[in-house]
């Protein structure tokens, strides 16, 4: 499905914080970490069928609020952070809203089942010669 990034964008909130890791000094003064919120239920870019695809697919995803958070802090910079983490949150859009393919319903073939029909013979078969016969004359 095509995303037009532009009309989403504006419904997004953006929140920094100090993000932990290397850095040293620099790592306590700068706020580094961004934490993208996104809040489903009030986005006007979607369809209601939409919104409860992506309620259901990104469900470990969303609060009970209905937004979604997603969190970047693997680089020391503020805006590859950001540049990140709205990346991901295009990337699960995408993925949620992509139809699942359908299961094309299939026969089991004749040589499968002629196999398994032939391993139940030779065991019977090997099962049948343990068997103890006394001829009685």
């Amino acid at each position: 499905m095509f995303l037009n990034k532009d009309l989403i964008y504006p419904e997004l909130h953006f929140k920094t914080s100090r993000s932990g890791g290397a850095g040293g000094q620099h790592v306590n003064k700068v706020e580094s970490k961004v934490s993208l919120f996104w809040n489903v239920w009030d986005s006007a870019f979607f369809t209601q069928p939409q919104k409860d695809v992506i309620l259901r697919k990104l469900s470990n995803r969303i609060t009970n609020e209905g937004v979604l958070q997603l969190d970047a802090s693997a680089d020391r910079s503020q805006l590859k952070n950001k540049q990140i983490v709205v990346g991901r949150f295009f990337n699960l859009l995408e993925q949620a809203l992509e139809p699942e393919k359908l299961r094309k319903a299939t026969k089991v073939p004749r040589s499968v089942i002629l196999r398994r029909l032939d391993r139940k013979k030779k065991q019977s078969h090997k099962k049948q010669s343990r068997r103890n016969r006394f001829d009685i004359e």
